[in-house]
């Protein structure tokens, strides 16, 4: 009996000791999440202001730029794969690994070649396990991008897209990253990036609208030279800023529930340990009144 109450308080030592850990990494998720929101909402109406400047330039003027170019023949199609550096964030991970193999499978489909680009240590370690082939990895910043690591990727993106298909480079760029809708809701999307899609003139205008005018100064070529690059760089950082705010409202929504089960679980061998006590007192005051008895009827 007494070996049993020593276990029951030696699990209720090691859940509490969890419990700490897990409510330590709750609170810095709670801490984290707010500011990642700010970040999401200060980046998201730049990136759209910028995507339909981008197009603008490369809707109302003849020029032929290498990013707003549809190639003929999409042979290879890069991929780049947004998870975390870290996990114990409910299926976060999970679930953006999952809308990246459904979006390969798609491609692979339609006869083109994946060429994965990986963002965070949870996307290397899957592909790595699985033994995967992969183009290039950034990680160490999932939880707290910056700018200059959107801008490593963009460049690496950029250059390969120009790049012929012959000598490693890529036709199309699609990103797969988790958007952040609530704290309670985070969902993976999945945007093409490159070329650059259309998004302003192409619904038909209303009978007393009428499409502007655009006059390019410098010239349409210089303009696109400028903006598509910020413009990819952009785009990228605000999916980065978008899968960092998923990522700690889902770290906090597990360690919350982690904490709680922990909290059942003390109360659960708390009363199994009392009753346990409750039991070995039960049974000593017995041996007691036994003996007792035994010696009140041997006189």
């Amino acid at each position: 009996m007494g070996a049993q109450i020593r276990e029951y308080r030696q699990r209720i030592r090691s859940v509490s000791a969890t419990k700490k850990i897990t409510r330590a990494m709750e609170l810095m998720a709670a801490s984290r999440v707010v500011r990642a929101q700010q970040a999401v909402r200060e980046s998201t109406p730049y990136a759209r202001a910028l995507t339909r400047a981008a197009s603008a330039v490369a809707t109302y003027s003849d020029e032929a730029h290498p990013l707003t170019t549809e190639k003929e023949d999409v042979r290879r199609a890069a991929l780049v794969v947004i998870a975390a550096d870290r996990g114990l964030a409910g299926g976060y991970n999970a679930n953006a690994l999952k809308e990246a193999e459904a979006v390969a499978a798609r491609l692979r489909d339609e006869g083109k070649e994946v060429v994965p680009y990986l963002v965070g240590r949870r996307a290397v370690s899957y592909y790595s396990f699985r033994k995967r082939d992969y183009a290039a990895e950034w990680t160490g910043f999932t939880e707290k991008p910056a700018f200059e690591d959107a801008r490593r990727i963009g460049e690496r993106l950029t250059e390969d897209f120009i790049r012929d298909t012959e000598d490693g480079g890529v036709d199309e760029v699609h990103v797969v990253f988790t958007r952040f809708v609530s704290m309670v809701s985070q969902v993976p999307e999945v945007i093409r990036l490159l070329p650059l899609e259309v998004v302003e003139g192409v619904e038909e205008p209303d009978a007393d609208e009428v499409f502007p005018l655009y006059e390019f100064e410098p010239s349409a070529e210089e303009l696109l030279d400028t903006l598509l690059p910020r413009y990819v760089n952009a785009r990228i950082f605000n999916c980065l800023l978008q899968a960092a705010a998923s990522e700690l409202a889902a770290r906090q929504r597990a360690m919350k529930s982690a904490t709680d089960n922990a909290e059942e679980l003390i109360k659960k061998y708390t009363r199994l340990a009392n009753q346990a006590r409750q039991a070995e007192i039960t049974q000593e005051i017995s041996e007691i009144s036994g003996g007792a008895s035994a010696l009140a009827e041997s006189k």
